[in-house]
């Protein structure tokens, strides 16, 4: 075919399909169509991004909302094992960890799947470890439950053992006053004489002044078999009617404890308590004239009375 008869099947072929207006709206139907599917499918890959986006975060927000949860009841936890006495500085560097996690959970960045994949299942094994924290708290309590009634038990031999001891202190204190009750001496056959300027000894109820130069005070210790064999010291007070006690320095005075408080004695000596009732005697010389009325005579060994007489001046 020859250049020309082409160009005139061309020329031909155009004006038809410019004429033809059905052809031309087919087409642009066909564009239409195609533009409108590429929107659809433009459309629902972005619902299906929003979507997946939405459900992520969703999970991310329930998976921080259970290590929030886990990380209370850590707190929980080490603060009764503490209490019980038991080990938390494993469970303190757990619960470090997962703060950690929870940060990387909120941080700003978005974090890569696989690392969220692991906090993920870390979940379960946080809450298994819970269960045996729980196990070992009764184990606690069990302990030291054994270990309280134990210590009670003690507590209550030790309070027995102390009772018993204080019975027995109480008692020995007792048996103590009684035998220093008993071994206190008595001074038995008081007898109060009166020796004259001649030495004459007299034993009188009433005496002269002139008849009493010398004052005679003799007595026995009784025997008592309680009483150790031991040093005494013997004080004498001679008291005149109104109560004050003879008292002169030059022949022997002086003065002694008596139930916490300091008195006077007319004289003094120190023997030998041997209990064999012996004999012991004083002597005092006055030096002047008695006050006239009845006179008292206490006698005393170390820090007791152990007897009384009296005498009178006229």
């Amino acid at each position: 075919m020859s250049t020309y008869q082409t160009e005139k099947m061309q020329q031909e072929a155009e004006p038809k399909l410019g004429n033809n207006p059905k052809v031309l709206y087919i087409i642009i139907g066909v564009l239409v169509l195609t533009n409108l599917v590429t929107l659809f499918l433009f459309y629902q890959s972005s619902q299906k991004s929003d979507t997946e986006l939405q459900s992520n975060q969703q999970e991310l927000k329930e998976t921080y909302n259970k290590l929030e949860s886990i990380s209370n009841e850590l707190d929980l936890k080490i603060e009764e094992i503490q209490k019980l006495g038991g080990d938390v500085e494993e469970l303190r560097m757990i619960r470090e960890n997962l703060e950690q996690e929870k940060e990387q959970l909120t941080s700003q960045g978005e974090i890569a799947q696989t690392r969220y994949n692991q906090i993920k299942n870390r979940v379960e094994g946080y809450r298994e470890l819970l269960l045996k924290k729980d196990e070992e708290i009764q184990e606690l309590k069990k302990l030291n439950e054994a270990l309280y009634t134990e210590n009670t038990e003690l507590k209550e031999d030790q309070r027995q053992l102390n009772k018993t001891l204080s019975n027995v202190q109480t008692d020995k204190q007792q048996l103590a006053q009684k035998v220093q009750q008993a071994s206190k001496l008595k001074a038995e056959n008081i007898q109060v004489a009166g020796v004259n300027s001649k030495g004459k000894v007299k034993a009188r109820d009433r005496y002269r002044n002139n008849q009493i130069d010398d004052m005679q005070l003799s007595f026995n210790l009784a025997k008592n078999d309680v009483a150790p064999i031991e040093g005494k010291q013997i004080y004498i007070r001679v008291l005149e009617p109104d109560g004050n006690v003879i008292f002169d320095v030059a022949k022997g005075s002086g003065t002694f404890m008596y139930e916490g408080k300091e008195m006077y004695y007319t004289m003094k000596k120190d023997i030998l308590f041997d209990n064999t009732g012996q004999q012991v005697s004083f002597l005092y010389d006055k030096g002047s004239d008695y006050v006239e009325g009845r006179q008292t005579v206490e006698i005393y060994a170390n820090d007791y009375v152990i007897g009384k007489t009296s005498f009178e001046i006229r």
